[in-house]
């Protein structure tokens, strides 16, 4: 009996199914310009290799930097002036405040003159429309600030946008040279993610039951590795076919053809 169940074994090990599937980096993106501009720089002495701090494609953003400049320069007049206007708004609360006692005083008194007391209100009314159009100024250079902060905002996205880094990615491909302009959603580049390899191989219906249980062979090799993704819906090229993915540890050279084997243990 046991014989026949190690027969059994052996007998569906070897009608394993078996996959070819390419290397792929774990990503590839297109990139895409967010701006309008002139391009200054490409490093196509980068393509294949690994990026690190250093722009690989620049766009002119003379003018954006120029603006963001004077932009800053008027947030900080603005600062200033903001806390001129607090300081101002705090001495008017004091002067109100006394004001305020002293005409209470005086009201009351039958030795002043109804034209005094009117002066004294007129003083005490004088003082709190200070205070409200200090308050009301204040207001006003808080909103332009908050306009000038929205403005950087705008410019200094700009300025990344027109230095395109992406440390630790290859780059795969540079689509524009220097002297090109290019307007939004331009194509610039391909970069890739190779911190991880992805294997891509199509099912049939009847192998996707339990294929997350299954021992993944590479190359004749049992691996520790399982499928990490199943997409339930049959692929537009491969017909009937079920796209399965395999995620593995980056190898040294992408894009080599290896054997894919499911097996149940």
């Amino acid at each position: 009996m046991k014989f026949f169940i190690f027969l059994l074994l052996l007998f569906s090990f070897s009608f394993a199914k078996v996959y070819y599937s390419k290397l792929q980096p774990y990503e590839i993106r297109d990139i895409s310009s967010n701006v309008a501009g002139l391009v200054l720089f490409s490093d196509e002495d980068m393509i294949g290799e690994k990026l690190g701090d250093k722009a690989y494609i620049i766009i002119d953003d003379e003018l954006d930097k120029k603006e963001l400049h004077y932009v800053q320069q008027k947030l900080s007049f603005l600062e200033n002036m903001i806390q001129i206007n607090k300081n101002v708004l705090k001495n008017l609360e004091k002067s109100l405040e006394k004001k305020q006692q002293n005409y209470e005083k005086i009201i009351a008194l039958k030795t002043k003159s109804a034209i005094e007391k009117d002066q004294e209100f007129y003083d005490l009314v004088n003082t709190q429309n200070q205070l409200l159009s200090t308050k009301k100024e204040i207001q006003n250079l808080q909103v332009q600030r908050a306009d000038l902060r929205l403005k950087e905002a705008y410019l200094v996205r700009s300025i990344n946008d027109k230095n395109l880094k992406a440390k630790d990615f290859v780059l795969y491909s540079i689509l524009v040279k220097p002297g090109k302009v290019v307007g939004v959603s331009t194509p610039l580049a391909q970069i890739a993610d190779t911190s991880k390899a992805l294997l891509s191989i199509y099912l049939d219906e009847d192998d996707l039951r339990n294929v997350k249980e299954k021992t993944v062979y590479i190359n004749g090799k049992k691996t520790e590795y399982k499928i990490s993704r199943v997409l339930h819906i049959a692929d537009s090229k491969n017909i009937s076919k079920y796209k399965a993915q395999i995620i593995i540890k980056a190898p040294k050279i992408f894009s080599k053809l290896v054997k894919v084997e499911l097996k149940d243990e």
